[in-house]
C-alpha cells in the first residue's frame, strides 16, 4: 500500500497535468427550417490549415459564434456561417464559423469583377461564341446571344444585376488572354490569394458548382472589401434596370433587346445599401454578400448556406447589419487583412487599385440616369456603352 502511494505521488509530481480541453464553440442563433429542405450531400471540404483558420486574429477560428465583450446576441439566421466587418476600418464586430469551408454560389462573381474590373476596358465590345453559352442549363443567366456583340460594361451589369452565367464565361475568356476562361479562373484564384482569401478555390468563372470549389465567410468580405474599393463596381451594383440593346447581327436576331433587372432587394428596401450579390445552387443552397452605409459606417455581410424561409437571404444580411450598426465603433473580434499582407508580390497586376474606398460611394450617373435616395437607386435605359467612364 505504501509503495503504491508512493508510486502514485512521484507520477502526480513528475508527469504533466493533463491539458485543458479547448473551450467548445458557442451555437450560433439558428433558425431551424421544417420541414428540412433535401439538397445533395455536401462536398468534403480540404483540411484544416490551422494557420489558414487564424487569418485575422485567433478567435475568428472558432466553428461557433464570435462576439465582443458586452455586445448585444446578433438575430437567428439561417445560413450556416456568416460575418460581418467594417468595409473602412476592416473591422471584424461578429461572426459565425468565418473560416468555415462553404460552396459559394454566384457570390463566386465577386471574385471575377475584383479580378477583372480593373483589367478589362469598360467600352471594349465583345462578340459571344458557342462556347460562352455552355453552362448549366437552367442556371441564371442575361440571355446572351450566339455572334452578339456586347460591351464589357453590359456584361458586368448582366453578370451582377441579373447573375448571368453567360456573362461570367464571356468575362472570364476576356480576362484570360491566350488561356482563355481557364486564364481567367486562374487569375481569380491568384487574386483571392493577393486579398489573403486562402480558403478560396474557384473552379468556375460563374460560382456554378465544380469538384473542389470552396470559399468562406471571412474570405467573402475579403473579396467585397475589394470590390467596394472600385468606382466601377460600385455604380454598377446600385443600378436597378438596365436595357441590353438589340442584336441584329446574333443567332437568332434580337431587332428589339430586352430590359434586365438588379435581383438584389438590398438596394430598394434597405436604407443605406450599398449593393452586393445573390446567389443560389441546390448543393450551396442560398448565399449573400450586402453592404449599407448608416451614420458614417460602411458595414458588409457575408453568409453561407441559408434558406429562403422564413427570411430570404438578402432578408437575413439586412437583420445582421442592423445588428452590426447596433453595436460601438471600434468593438470587434478580429479584422480583414489588407490585400497583399500574407504573401506580398514584388510586382502587382496590372491597375489593381490598393487605395481604400472613400465614405461615400455612390454611382456617378450620366445624361440619361436621375438621381435617387437609397431606397431608389439609379435606372439606367439606354444602352450601358454610353456611360460615362
Amino acid at each position: 500500500m505504501i509503495c503504491a502511494l508512493t508510486a502514485a505521488t512521484l507520477a502526480a509530481l513528475i508527469l504533466p497535468p493533463p491539458a485543458a480541453a479547448a473551450a467548445a464553440p458557442v451555437p450560433c442563433p439558428t433558425v431551424r427550417v421544417t420541414p428540412k429542405p433535401s439538397r445533395p450531400p455536401k462536398p468534403t471540404p480540404p483540411p484544416d490549415n490551422p494557420a489558414d483558420k487564424a487569418i485575422g486574429g485567433a478567435e475568428l477560428a472558432s466553428k461557433g459564434l464570435v462576439l465582443p465583450a458586452g455586445a448585444t446576441r446578433p438575430p437567428a439566421v439561417t445560413a450556416s456561417s456568416w460575418l460581418v466587418a467594417d468595409l473602412d476600418t476592416g473591422e471584424v464586430l461578429g461572426a459565425c464559423g468565418a473560416h468555415e469551408y462553404g460552396t459559394p454560389a454566384s457570390v463566386q462573381k465577386l471574385l471575377l469583377s475584383a479580378t477583372l474590373i480593373p483589367r478589362l476596358d469598360p467600352r471594349q465590345q465583345v462578340r459571344v461564341t458557342r462556347a460562352d453559352l455552355n453552362f448549366e442549363a437552367g442556371s441564371s443567366a442575361v440571355g446572351l446571344l450566339l455572334n452578339g456583340t456586347y460591351s464589357v460594361e453590359l456584361l458586368w451589369l448582366g453578370l451582377l444585376l441579373q447573375s448571368g452565367n453567360d456573362a461570367a464565361n464571356v468575362l472570364a475568356r476576356l480576362g484570360g488572354g491566350s488561356e482563355g476562361a481557364a486564364g481567367g479562373v486562374k487569375a481569380m484564384n491568384e487574386e483571392a490569394r493577393r486579398l489573403g482569401a486562402h480558403q478560396t478555390r474557384a473552379v468556375t468563372p460563374s460560382g456554378l458548382d465544380g469538384p473542389g470549389q470552396f470559399t468562406s465567410a471571412y474570405d467573402l468580405a475579403l473579396i467585397a472589401r475589394q470590390c467596394f474599393s472600385l468606382p466601377a463596381f460600385r455604380r454598377y451594383t446600385l443600378v436597378e434596370r438596365v436595357q441590353v440593346p438589340k442584336q441584329p447581327r446574333a443567332t437568332p436576331p434580337d431587332p428589339r433587346g430586352f430590359q434586365i433587372q438588379n435581383e438584389n432587394d438590398l438596394i430598394r428596401e434597405y436604407d443605406g445599401a450599398l449593393g452586393g450579390k445573390t446567389g443560389f445552387t441546390s448543393l450551396a443552397r442560398h448565399t449573400y454578400v450586402g453592404a449599407a452605409e448608416r451614420g458614417g459606417r460602411r458595414l458588409v455581410v457575408t453568409l453561407l448556406g441559408a434558406e429562403p424561409r422564413p427570411l430570404r437571404g438578402w432578408q437575413q444580411g439586412a437583420a445582421l447589419l442592423d445588428w452590426g450598426f447596433a453595436q460601438p465603433k471600434g468593438a470587434q473580434v478580429g479584422r480583414l487583412v489588407e490585400p497583399g499582407e500574407l504573401a506580398p508580390t514584388p510586382t502587382a497586376a496590372p491597375a489593381l487599385r490598393k487605395a481604400r474606398p472613400p465614405r461615400r460611394a455612390w454611382p456617378r450617373p450620366s445624361l440619361t440616369a436621375r438621381r435617387s435616395s437609397s431606397r431608389t437607386p439609379p435606372s439606367w435605359s439606354s444602352s450601358p456603352s454610353s456611360w460615362s467612364p
